[in-house]
């Protein structure tokens, strides 16, 4: 792939993406070309790619319902994800500021299906901080799935779906989160055949927890929206807070919140920023 691809490089708690703004489907994407793209040495550096795209237009199936725009996510490694909560919202602030979208409640097509967004906060100047509400549809649980190795520990985990695979582990007393080595990834036993993506927590106190992520795909990364939104559900069910009250979960990158509406869906309230703006060759 030789020709000049125009970027904006965004973040939602530091858990950046490189956003292509393709509404008319003409770019093809291969592993090789978004891991090109991903690498923070030779590349504009990110957790992931985001294609912005119009459904229609964007090569896959989808329902004639479907909302008018499609997030195209890839992981770092080139490898597809079905959804990621902080790239949903950096790809709502991205639609707002191309004009591609005006409304401040729409809704975008996603691998997991559709997702729904308010805009609740727009900056007063270029690459500054948007607030973006994400619909995150339902979850589903499982506790004591299988085990996660730490630090020499077994630790019994939860899984939660959230339109991705998600698996949660709470740390016992006397095992610091900060002093954990990531750089390689936890065990998991059994092995899920999709893999998934691995979160650490300690709670903090009431409805409030500390996470670290490992996700597919990319490795440790500074935050992840899903991975936040699956800690929520399983500290919930932890605690058996069947309340629907909002629960505050830390990352390394910032704080976000998880909510619940009336009907059980869940939501993902948190930042979004628009950083830089250019063109590369790959």
């Amino acid at each position: 792939m030789n020709d000049r691809i125009h970027f904006t490089k965004g973040h939602g708690t530091e858990n950046d993406f490189v956003i292509l703004d393709d509404p008319d489907g003409a770019l093809e994407l291969d592993a090789a070309t978004v891991a090109a793209l991903a690498d923070r040495r030779a590349g504009i550096g990110g957790d992931g790619v985001i294609r912005a795209v119009r459904t229609r237009r964007a090569g896959i199936e989808a329902p004639a319902d479907a909302p008018e725009w499609f997030m195209d996510y890839r992981n770092a490694d080139g490898s597809i994800a079905e959804m990621c909560g902080n790239g949903v919202r950096v790809l709502a602030a991205h639609l707002q500021r191309a004009g591609h979208v005006r409304e401040d409640e729409f809704a975008v097509w996603t691998r997991a299906g559709a997702r729904t967004v308010a805009i609740l906060q727009r900056p007063p100047s270029h690459g500054g901080t948007w607030s973006v509400r994400l619909g995150m549809g339902e979850s589903r649980s499982t506790r004591n799935a299988r085990t996660v190795e730490v630090a020499g520990h077994m630790l019994s985990a939860t899984d939660v779906d959230m339109g991705n695979p998600h698996t949660v582990a709470f740390l016992p007393s006397g095992l610091a989160l900060e002093e954990l080595d990531l750089t390689r990834r936890p065990a998991l036993d059994p092995e899920p055949v999709d893999g998934a993506n691995i979160e650490l927590v300690v709670e903090l106190g009431q409805r409030h927890v500390v996470m670290r992520v490992f996700e597919r795909g990319v490795g440790e990364t500074r935050s992840c929206g899903t991975g936040v939104a699956a800690v929520a559900v399983a500290a919930a069910l932890r605690a058996g807070d069947d309340t629907g009250q909002p629960w505050t979960v830390d990352v390394p990158g910032g704080r976000l919140q998880v909510g619940w509406t009336a009907t059980g869906e869940v939501t993902l309230t948190g930042p979004a920023q628009l950083v830089a703006d250019g063109a590369t060759l790959v």
